[in-house]
C-alpha cells in the first residue's frame, strides 16, 4: 500500500510484504496459464497456507493466524497489487471460514478450519442457482432429513474455487413451505457419493479463477454437517454479508490504485506528436481526477475497516462501500484504459485484464442495486 492507513499496524504491514512477495513470485507468472486452464495449480493452496496467508483472521485454536480483519485486508491488497487474481484465497479464508467459525461446533471447527489453513481443503460456498440470483429465499436446491442424515438434492452456478473444492457449504432448503425460515447451510464433503461438479465456466474477466457448477444428486450428509440451527441459515447469510461485501470492497480500491500507477507509468513513456502523453492537458487532467478517486476511495476503506474491526460497520455501510468502490473500480478501470490507446485492448497489458476482471465486482455479493436497495429502505 502506498500510504499506511491508520488502522495498519506493523504485523499487518510485515504480511502485506510477505503476501506480495508470495503473489508476485508464485502466482503472476503464471496467470496467462491459469487463465487458459481455467483455475489455479492446487499445490498454490499448500504454498499459501504453508506462509500463514489462508485463515488468517481465524483463532490459532482452529490452526488460523489469530488475527483480525486487517490481516486479511493486507492480503487481498497485496494480491491485486502483484497482478495476481486468480487465486480463490479471499473467499476461503474470510468469508467460509468465518461461517464456520461462528456457527460451527468445536467437532465441526477442529474437523474443517485446520485443514482450510493448511490448503489441505480448499471451500466454496454455494448459494447461487441457475434460477435465482440476489433473491436467496428463492432457492431451490433441498436438504430433507432422514434420520442421522440430510439428502440434498439441487444444482448451483457461479461457484468460486468450485472446481478444486473439498468443502462446501451449500444453502438449501430444510423447509419448502417456510421461504426465508425454511433455508439452512449443510457443509457437503467433495467425496461424498451424488455430488458432481459440471463444467468450468467461461466468463469475460477472471479467467483464471475456478468458477463452475456443482450437482446435488441424493447426496447424503451426516445431520451433524448441520452448520448452526436448522431454519437459521438466511439470518447467518445476512449476518456475514457486510464482511462479504467489504472484501470485495478491498481489491476494487486496489484495483483503482493499480490502474493510476500503471497509466501514469505508461503516459510518461508513450509519446505523440514528439511528446510524452502526459504532457498533454487532457491526459494530465483524467489522470488528476482518477487519482483523486483513488483517494476518496481509499479513505472510504480506511474509515470502513476501522469501523469494522471495532465491529460498528452496518449492513448499509458495508452496502454503501461496496456499490460505490466497486462502481469507481470500472469508472477508473475505463478511463485508464482510453489513455493506453489501442493497447489498452491488447491482454498483454495489465489494464485490459484489469478493465475486463473489473465487471463482475458490481455483480457479486449482491448486485450494485441490491446495495442501494438496502440503502434505500434504512433513508
Amino acid at each position: 500500500m502506498t500510504d499506511r492507513p491508520r488502522w495498519m499496524r506493523e504485523d499487518h504491514a510485515a504480511l502485506a510484504d510477505l503476501a506480495h512477495g508470495f503473489f508476485a513470485k508464485e502466482c503472476e507468472p503464471n496467470e496467462r496459464r491459469w487463465g487458459q486452464q481455467q483455475h489455479v495449480d492446487r499445490e498454490m493452496w499448500t504454498k499459501a497456507g504453508e506462509l500463514g496467508l489462508l485463515c488468517a483472521s481465524i483463532p490459532e485454536q482452529y490452526g488460523g493466524g489469530g488475527g483480525d480483519f486487517g490481516h486479511e485486508a493486507v492480503i487481498f491488497d497485496a494480491q491485486m497489487k502483484a497482478l495476481a487474481p486468480s487465486f480463490g484465497g479471499s473467499i476461503h479464508s474470510a468469508i467460509i471460514a468465518h461461517y464456520l467459525n461462528a456457527y460451527g461446533t468445536h467437532e465441526q471447527k477442529s474437523a474443517w478450519l485446520p485443514k482450510m489453513a493448511s490448503g489441505e481443503y480448499v471451500a466454496a460456498i454455494a448459494m447461487t442457482e441457475p434460477g435465482t440470483g440476489s433473491d436467496l429465499q428463492g432457492i431451490k436446491t433441498t436438504a430433507v432429513r432422514d434420520g442421522d442424515e440430510y439428502v440434498v438434492n439441487g444444482a448451483k452456478t457461479f461457484i468460486t474455487n468450485g472446481f478444486l473444492c473439498d468443502l462446501v457449504i451449500v444453502a438449501a432448503k430444510t423447509d419448502p413451505a417456510q421461504g426465508a425460515a425454511g433455508v439452512s447451510l449443510i457443509v457437503v464433503e467433495a467425496d461424498r457419493a451424488g455430488f458432481s461438479r459440471g463444467r468450468k465456466l467461461e466468463k469475460i474477466g477472471q479467467h483464471g479463477q475456478d468458477t463452475c457448477e456443482l450437482f446435488f444428486d441424493d447426496v447424503r450428509v451426516p445431520a451433524a454437517n448441520l452448520l448452526g440451527e436448522e431454519g437459521k441459515g438466511f439470518q447467518y447469510l445476512m449476518a456475514q454479508l457486510p464482511q462479504e461485501r467489504l472484501v470485495l470492497s478491498v481489491p476494487a480500491v486496489a484495483s483503482i490504485e493499480k490502474s493510476v500507477e500503471l497509466t501514469i507509468a505508461y503516459a510518461k513513456e508513450r509519446e505523440a506528436f514528439g511528446k510524452p502523453i502526459l504532457a498533454f492537458q487532457n491526459t494530465r487532467f483524467e489522470l488528476a481526477e482518477c487519482s483523486t478517486l483513488a483517494t476518496v476511495a481509499r479513505g472510504f476503506l480506511d474509515d470502513s475497516i476501522v469501523k469494522h474491526l471495532a465491529g460498528e460497520l452496518t449492513v448499509v455501510g458495508a452496502a454503501k462501500a461496496k456499490w460505490w468502490l466497486t462502481e469507481q473500480q470500472n469508472v477508473v478501470a475505463d478511463r485508464c484504459l482510453q489513455l493506453f490507446g489501442g493497447y489498452g485492448y491488447m491482454v498483454e497489458y495489465p489494464i485490459a485484464r484489469i478493465w475486463a476482471d473489473s465487471r463482475i465486482q458490481k455483480v457479486y455479493g449482491g448486485t450494485n442495486e441490491i446495495m442501494k436497495e438496502i440503502i434505500g429502505r434504512f433513508l
